[in-house]
């Protein structure tokens, strides 16, 4: 029987954390009657944003596992660091919680069977709080994916591409993790933002799935000339031989035949992108430069006369705008990235009051976390191509039905809107 009112604990307070607890906060039926960190000040401060907005002040842990005895929580939220959102997640489960985990690539492959294992073995979800999966952009293009104005979907790229080198370096003082990750590992870190969209417009683990992969990483030189102009020749990090390449490049061969390139690019001054394609048998759709071009439908403007010219995705935006974010701008867009985090938590919150069945399930939180350990795998191994498991052991054949409703990414269920089924 759906749940309207919800109690979820908050495990990781940072910077990430903190965000995201005021925006939880603002989602009808919600509430966090307990926050932690292994830090007070942290923890302190979640605790003093839950009393700001709702008037009640949680109580305060600096022990997750003593959070997790709590019997009356439903579910739990972990944005904590990327090495240990699987072992919090594993733990919450078995204490009969369900889970949402901030984004970041697994360590290894069994991390990831875990999540699925003892998933299956509680009937707790495990749901990956992957935030670009609702953003407006993505959605509206998932919309003409699904009215086949792109055609058969044959190859496929996205990354992550955004110029975090302080964040990075002052890792020590700020107490981020992303600095050691930089330090030791060399993959694609950080690749679910735009894998996540990639895979629900490829039915990844629904009648598709990822075969193969192929990584290869740039010599690393971005972080040490920005600590030498920033922190001084003399700053003990300013000759560490970073292992991270400065731009890694990972390709993925699907089971459908399609192809998926992935870009991880964060030590290099840059604009931001995540360098969405879409190329189909129909048209393309490329993000720099907001273009797209639709056989059949794109105008015309080449002076030589040539029909293989460019449109502005603005124009198409509003024609296909995705019921959800048709909604949402109108009652009112609010929260961080452009509003699409307030969107993943209610789409987490709504999975809870149902009592399972997220849009993006734990066979969805492995397969795309997965690709970071396989990644770094392929590079040791001097690019040679890995498999991909199967997490769903089978089942991306002939899967159970998804739940439908307006925060379903399987497909676009307009009859949810406009005063149609809750």
């Amino acid at each position: 029987m759906r749940k309207e009112n919800i109690r979820v604990g908050y495990i990781g307070l940072s910077g990430r954390g903190c965000g995201t607890l005021g925006e939880f906060l603002d989602v009808e039926g919600v509430t966090v009657p307990a926050v932690c960190d292994k830090y007070e000040d942290r923890a302190k401060n979640g605790q003093s944003i839950v009393k700001d907005k709702t008037g009640v002040e949680p109580d305060v842990y600096l022990d997750y596992k003593e959070l997790l005895k709590r019997d009356d929580l439903d579910a739990v939220i972990v944005p904590t660091t990327w090495i240990t959102h699987s072992r919090i997640a594993v733990d919450a489960m078995r204490a009969g919680k369900h889970v949402g985990i901030e984004v970041g690539g697994a360590a290894s492959v069994e991390e990831c069977w875990q999540l699925v294992r003892t998933s299956e073995e509680t009937g707790k979800f495990c749901m990956l709080l992957e935030n670009c999966c609702y953003d407006r952009n993505e959605m509206a293009l998932f919309n003409m994916i699904k009215q086949n104005l792109f055609g058969e979907i044959v190859h496929m790229e996205g990354g992550y591409q955004h110029d975090l080198r302080e964040e990075i370096c002052m890792g020590r003082e700020n107490r981020h993790g992303r600095l050691f990750n930089f330090m030791h590992r060399n993959g694609e870190l950080y690749p679910t933002h735009q894998l996540g969209p990639i895979s629900k417009a490829l039915s990844i683990n629904r009648g598709n799935r990822f075969l193969t992969l192929v990584s290869m990483a740039s010599k690393s030189r971005g972080l040490n000339e920005w600590i030498k102009q920033n922190k001084g020749e003399d700053y003990d990090l300013a000759d560490y031989p970073f292992n991270q390449g400065d731009v890694v490049t990972t390709m993925i061969k699907c089971a459908g035949g399609e192809t998926v390139v992935l870009t991880h690019d964060c030590s290099t001054p840059r604009a931001y992108s995540r360098k969405y394609r879409i190329q189909g048998t129909k048209g393309l759709y490329m993000e720099d430069g907001n273009r797209i071009h639709i056989e059949g439908m794109t105008v015309n403007t080449d002076e030589d006369g040539w029909m293989h010219s460019w449109e502005d995705f603005g124009l198409y935006l509003e024609k296909y705008e995705h019921p959800l974010w048709q909604k949402y701008t109108t009652e009112g867009i609010h929260g961080g990235h452009g509003g699409m985090d307030f969107l993943v938590l209610s789409a987490f919150a709504d999975a809870v009051k149902e009592g399972g069945n997220p849009p993006i399930d734990v066979y969805d939180t492995a397969t795309w976390m997965a690709i970071t350990c396989l990644s770094e795998e392929s590079i040791a191994l001097g690019s040679h191509p890995v498999p991909v498991p199967d997490f769903t052991n089978g089942m991306w054949i002939d899967r159970e039905p998804y739940r439908r409703g307006v925060y379903c990414l399987e497909e676009v269920c307009t009859d949810f809107f406009d005063g149609g089924e809750k």
